[in-house]
């Protein structure tokens, strides 16, 4: 009979604290911030039990309801271009070019700036440079400031892409690197070259990869928040108010802490459904694939 294995005091004292530390800071605030939302709670002085009337009161605010299309239209549409041109970019980087590890160096840099960083250096891009090469070169499109118009989140987008792009290239880039370049070879010898050999071979070897990027976007991009808090601030008006800077904003300095707590774990039901069933299609996706 084999012996269990014994687990070495140094894992228990790497992972103990650092579950106490998840515990106390991560969980409990989220256990309370769910007891607050059956409050009255303005964040100070005294609350009162309310039920579920800040739950029923959700489907009925406009304001919440135009945050909700907001974050949806912004988690969309930089998830298709993020893992497109992530997978473009990633292909490139794969082949057999000249300076391929400086390129990937470069491609990778902005992930290593905070994004609070990069949006404040877009902000002044968009808001002073273009404004001035616009009217330098005579171009009308470039003379108005993006993020004051009401194509203000075509920017925040643009923002999105840019700084989410290297961790994609990088997890696929991983994929890409697994495949066997025999298998590329037959193909040749098949006749299957150019893009009948990507959705033939490449994209089915990948798809665990496009399965992890395209959850993993969406998650984060349904939670945006530093890009257009640097940005916009939500505005112009509330066009580009994602639902996590409205409750930011109507929580913490709006007087609705309890009302925006029922917004949160709303919020969170509402991702952590949107996640299994991309994980439930995707999955079903990759048996499709290689069965």
């Amino acid at each position: 009979m084999k012996k269990k294995k014994r687990i070495s005091l140094t894992f228990y004292a790497m992972v103990i604290p650092m579950a106490i530390l998840f515990f106390i800071f991560h969980t409990i605030p989220f256990l309370q911030g769910v007891f607050y939302s059956f409050t009255d709670w303005k964040g100070y002085g005294t609350w009162n039990l309310v039920g579920l009337r800040n739950y029923t009161h959700i489907f009925s605010d406009k304001n919440i309801y135009s945050s909700y299309l907001f974050t949806f239209k912004l988690a969309i549409c930089a998830t298709i271009l993020v893992n497109v041109i992530g997978l473009l970019i990633a292909s490139g980087l794969n082949a057999k070019i000249k300076c391929r590890n400086v390129l990937k160096a470069i491609y990778f840099i902005p992930y290593m700036l905070g994004t609070l960083i990069i949006s404040f250096v877009f902000k002044f891009v968009f808001s002073n440079i273009l404004p001035m090469v616009g009217e330098q070169l005579g171009i009308e499109a470039l003379r108005l400031n993006i993020l004051g118009t009401n194509q203000a989140w075509i920017g925040v987008l643009f923002v999105t892409v840019w700084q989410s792009l290297a961790f994609n290239v990088l997890i696929y880039l991983a994929g890409l690197q697994t495949v066997d370049q025999d298998i590329y070879e037959a193909a040749n010898l098949d006749g299957a070259v150019g893009f009948k050999r990507f959705m033939k071979i490449t994209f089915p070897l990948i798809a665990p990869f496009f399965t992890i990027n395209m959850v993993l976007s969406a998650r984060g991009y349904l939670m945006a928040f530093d890009q257009v808090m640097a940005m916009t601030d939500g505005g112009p008006g509330t066009l580009t108010t994602t639902i996590s800077v409205l409750i930011y904003k109507k929580g913490f300095s709006g007087g609705q802490f309890a009302y925006q707590s029922a917004n949160a774990v709303m919020m969170f039901v509402v991702i952590v459904v949107i996640s299994i069933i991309q994980l439930k299609v995707l999955d079903k996706r990759e048996e499709t694939i290689n069965g």
